[in-house]
């Protein structure tokens, strides 16, 4: 029996709108016109608008969120 190998892509995107006083916003997808919620809890760094950066999503309350978002 062989090792099972697992792939994993980070997905790429760009931010489309960040509001750090409220701490949200938007990553726009680089592979498809998906968008993203984000939270500031879902940071790894600090983010601005039009920053390329790489995320995991997760299951939200209300659909899919971006997570462990990093700059690229």
């Amino acid at each position: 029996m062989r090792p099972l190998i697992y792939i994993y892509i980070m997905n790429k995107g760009t931010v489309k709108f960040f509001n750090e006083s409220k701490g949200f916003g938007f990553i726009k997808d680089a592979d498809s016109t998906k968008e993203y919620f984000v939270h500031s809890n879902g940071l790894k760094d600090s983010i601005r608008e039009n920053d390329e950066v790489t995320f995991d999503l997760e299951e939200g309350r209300k659909g899919l969120n971006a997570v462990n978002v990093r700059i690229a």
